[in-house]
């Protein structure tokens, strides 16, 4: 089976294995599992933040995040196609009582004058606009990547208007393998900043979120309500601390693999379009005659697995368990299918 519905399907390597079961671990609702401690310091460290949460999921600190930086009937300002909207169940609404206010962007991505151009007045009949949250990479723009001076100057819009700004980076080191822009430029610039560990790092579970000791003292009581910590979690926090010291570079095969396959499905005769490949999501586009869910079974049919996008969509996302003989045999098999 060559499974390409997400890079969050793979498999702990043998070497992951390994370093996960001879880690340290001790009781992290004490606080006092060294494992996980030490990836905290790790990732936030790496950042130029002064310190960071594990929790189980992207979901879980992006949700964090925006309790902590929120009061309750507060707005969000977020792209209409943005993971915390689209993809949390409605968690801003019912875990912190949010209205979100959808913009429209280039593949996902927002701009500083329509981040100035959204926030409310001062107005009781208005939600009060308090927080941004960017994504990058974007997941619906086909594995965007966002312009760095933009980010700077969406930055300033919020530090102009006294608003928050949190980055939804659950695929950002995807980004900064493609820019070679160093990560604590990126500390510097949010609030928060949420990294996911089991995408295209390839670590079986987690997510860290960054920012202040003051806004993760914060986070750590949200956590609870939440849910909270998961006791000897530093068998997973060792996947983690793995993934950053050996699978941050080669996501440059996967984003290679992910142009190849962008090339393979533009030649179809019933694709119409592909969207631009930047990292290691590939987007297509078929024929307006033609459903997502019929290319879909064509391709289970040969053991190959996608997931659906939208209408006459369809995305396939390279991982470190996806290499160039699982492309060739990609090729052989869509170049075989027929409308």
């Amino acid at each position: 089976m060559i499974d390409l519905r997400s890079d969050t399907v793979t498999k702990p390597t043998a070497e992951m294995l390994e370093f996960m079961m001879s880690a340290e671990v001790g009781d992290d609702v004490f606080g006092d599992d060294p494992t996980v401690n030490e990836l905290q310091e790790k990732i936030s460290s790496l950042f130029g933040m002064e310190d960071a949460l594990y929790c189980p999921s992207g979901t879980m600190t992006n949700q964090i995040a925006m309790r902590v930086l929120t009061q309750p009937q507060d707005e969000v300002v977020c792209h209409k196609y943005s993971h915390v909207y689209l993809y949390e169940g409605g968690g801003m609404m019912s875990n912190s009582m949010l209205t979100p206010k959808l913009l429209e962007g280039d593949r996902g991505r927002i701009t500083a004058k329509q981040v100035e151009e959204s926030i409310n007045p001062d107005d009781v009949h208005y939600a009060r606009t308090t927080l941004v949250v960017l994504e990058n990479t974007m997941n619906k723009g086909g594995g965007s990547i966002y312009d760095l001076k933009e980010i700077e100057s969406i930055r300033e819009a919020c530090d102009k208007n006294g608003l928050k700004l949190h980055l939804d980076g659950a695929r950002l080191f995807n980004a900064l393998v493609e820019t070679e822009h160093d990560p604590s430029t990126y500390g510097k610039l949010f609030d928060t900043i949420s990294i996911c560990f089991s995408k295209g790092l390839g670590a079986p579970v987690g997510s860290a979120l960054l920012g202040s000791k003051e806004n993760i003292k914060q986070a750590r009581r949200v956590r609870k309500a939440f849910g909270g910590a998961m006791r000897q979690s530093g068998y997973l926090a060792a996947a983690c601390i793995h993934a950053l010291d050996h699978h941050v570079d080669r996501m440059r095969d996967d984003h290679q693999l992910a142009q190849s396959i962008g090339k393979i499905l533009q030649e179809l005769s019933f694709i119409r379009e592909v969207m631009p490949v930047d990292t290691n999501i590939v987007i297509a586009q078929l024929d307006d005659s033609l459903s997502e869910s019929w290319f879909l079974e064509e391709l289970k049919k040969k053991d190959i697995l996608a997931v659906p996008f939208g209408k006459n969509l369809v995305r396939f996302v390279t991982h470190l368990d996806f290499n160039q003989s699982h492309l060739d045999k990609f090729s052989e098999i869509v170049n075989g299918i027929k409308p």
